[in-house]
């Protein structure tokens, strides 16, 4: 592999922003800080820049196998490099879903060829396969999806015993979506008899709402207590969810922890209006005061980690009427952007962004020597122009889906490069791809 020098830039790691150099070779972050003399075979002049850790997303949905009319893993690794996602966490709920250590390992395989970021797979639970469910290996898969509420793919677990048994045996991190299936059901049926299938896109919190995730959050967490259970509750969309969270005790001690999402913090339920059905997602974006309740936790530490929940549709499904139309939304290469405006905005910090988005995602899973700029890991890293502006359009949106809710948004700050285990991935508006992302591991 090629050495790589960044002069320069303005390094962000661990809570602190320091002008330097950092040298990588072997894929790793082997010298970082200062001044550093070094022959290399690349150099980057990074002066007025910012070097990040690169990002982990710890929930995206690739789509393959079986959807790839919508996503792939060539596609969407691509469109998370090119916005400084260096490693991600995928979902079982494909066609098949990833409910045998067989057909997980078909994944992991898949991605070996044509990512070009960093991977894991979540192993999928459903109602009968806990033996395959206990076969995983802690140290080479980010943990095991429960789908609390029923979303797309259809993989709901909703039986008390299989519940009890999950929670009760299983030694790995449990990450869920959480949203009381009675509930969401009960409401689906009260705006069907009123508006048929013609339910105005405005109702979906109303639908999938704040009560239902409570229920499902609560339950996830009491069955984690009683258990002593490592669980991970993904993307929370409400206020009420929010004392579930400790704040008092530091990540590497918590054994529950929580996910916010970027669509979450960014629209609220007006926002259905101009953008309709490109955001229905799952749980629901919520009105403004469950909006603005959730930057507080995370900057107090009741949310721990921000990612995307990325999960692209086409344009043409996304088009449908209301109970036709699926839920997701296509948002892995503008995340940090996203958070960006926010900084710009005085909402977050630098150093904040990196925290909830690098360090804690790599702490959260204990993803081995990723996350941090330190010296011995993997070089995961992603340069950053602050002042550059940029419009999101057509011909530089990299989903397969081609679509994103931001198209004609401007951003400040880009990504000029992106950095994967060692690798030049993305530089100045190019890919090389001649090297693919590494399996991440894990220490337990």
């Amino acid at each position: 592999m090629k050495s790589i020098l960044l002069k320069n830039g303005h390094l962000i790691n661990r809570g602190a922003i320091e002008v330097g150099d950092l040298f990588i070779r072997h894929g790793h972050i082997e010298q970082k800080g200062g001044i550093i003399y070094r022959p290399s075979d690349i150099e980057i002049d990074c002066t007025g820049k910012h070097i990040l850790p690169g990002l982990i997303d710890d929930q995206v949905h690739f789509r393959e196998p079986g959807l790839t009319h919508k996503a792939d893993l060539y596609t969407e690794p691509r469109a998370a490099v090119a916005g400084g996602v260096t490693s991600f966490m995928e979902m079982p709920n494909t066609r098949p879903p990833a409910l045998t250590q067989e057909l997980l390992e078909e994944k992991y395989q898949t991605a070996a060829a044509k990512s070009l970021a960093n991977y894991s797979f979540f192993m999928g639970a459903s109602n009968d396969n806990l033996g395959e469910v206990l076969k995983t290996n802690p140290h080479t898969v980010c943990g095991i999806k429960v789908f609390m509420g029923s979303s797309t793919g259809n993989m709901l677990v909703d039986e008390p015993k299989t519940l009890e048994g999950i929670f009760s045996k299983c030694p790995m991190l449990i990450a869920t979506h959480c949203e009381d299936e009675a509930t969401v059901r009960r409401n689906e049926t009260l705006y069907r008899e009123q508006y048929g299938e013609d339910v105005p896109i405005q109702f979906h919190p109303d639908i999938r709402s704040a009560e239902g995730c409570l229920l499902s959050s609560s339950l996830a967490v009491d069955l984690a207590r009683r258990h002593g259970t490592r669980l991970h509750i993904l993307h929370i969309s409400t206020q009420d969810e929010l004392s579930l969270f400790r704040n008092d005790i530091p990540l590497e001690q918590k054994r529950i922890t929580s996910e916010v999402c970027v669509h979450h913090l960014y629209f609220n339920s007006d926002d259905y209006l101009t953008k309709g059905t490109q955001i229905k997602c799952n749980p629901a974006i919520k009105n403004s005061s469950h909006q603005e309740a959730l930057f507080p936790a995370l900057l107090d530490d009741r949310l721990d980690i921000i990612a995307t929940d990325h999960a692209p549709h086409t344009w043409l499904e996304k088009q449908n009427k209301y109970f036709s139309a699926p839920s997701g939304v296509p948002l892995v290469q503008h995340s940090l952007n996203i958070m960006l405006e926010f900084y710009w905005q005085g909402k977050i910090s630098l150093e904040r962004i990196v925290e909830k988005m690098c360090h804690a995602p790599a702490a959260c899973f204990r993803v081995d020597r990723r996350g941090f700029l330190d010296e011995g890991n993997w070089a995961d890293v992603a340069i950053v122009d602050l002042n550059e502006t940029w419009k999101v359009e057509k011909d530089n949106i990299f989903y397969k889906c081609q679509w994103s809710p931001f198209e004609g948004h401007t951003f400040k700050g880009k990504v000029k490069s992106t950095i994967v285990s060692g690798h030049l991935a993305w530089h100045n508006g190019a890919f090389y791809e001649e090297k693919k992302g590494e399996r991440l591991l894990f220490v337990h």
